[in-house]
């Protein structure tokens, strides 16, 4: 599973791996369980969903 992220000041998608997303999902939401929202993120975007966690967005390569 590759996980593209963009933040909304972005024009372009980045492949991002698995520690770069949870420093990411920290930096939006401070300590309020970073590894049960990369779990959400990783569910919900395998329906081809985009989800925004702050003001950044997240989605399946592909």
């Amino acid at each position: 599973m590759i996980i593209q992220t963009q933040y909304s000041y972005e024009k372009t998608w980045s492949d991002t791996n698995e520690k770069d997303l949870l420093r990411m999902i920290e930096e939006e939401i401070g300590d309020a369980d970073p590894k049960g929202t990369l779990s959400y993120v990783k569910e919900a975007i395998k329906g081809g969903k985009t989800i925004t966690v702050g003001s950044c967005r997240f989605k399946l390569k592909g």
